[in-house]
């Protein structure tokens, strides 16, 4: 399959294949264990379904600011992405 007209990298790649193994491993878990509502720092009863879906939206978010705002490099983007994410779905 000729990907060429999309401009693939390497990172690209990387990062929608994590994205669709967090998807996978989330329906797994979800079926295995059914996850039940609770409140934690989100303003909002969440699943943890909810919380990948407001972690990966609001690191998504992070990273557009970090590109609009710095000129650092993007991998503390990547970091400051996985505190939010750990953040969220442990205590969201």
């Amino acid at each position: 399959m000729d990907l060429e007209w999309m401009a693939w990298t390497a990172p690209t790649a990387a990062f929608f294949v994590v994205i669709a193994l967090l998807l996978l491993a989330y329906t797994v878990w979800g079926t295995r264990a059914p996850s039940l509502p609770r409140k934690g720092l989100l303003p909002m009863s969440t699943t943890r379904g909810d919380r990948l879906f407001v972690g990966l939206l609001g690191s998504a978010f992070i990273h557009l600011a970090w590109v609009g705002l710095t000129d650092a490099s993007i991998w503390l983007a990547v970091g400051v992405s996985l505190l939010f994410m750990v953040v969220i779905a442990r205590w969201g």
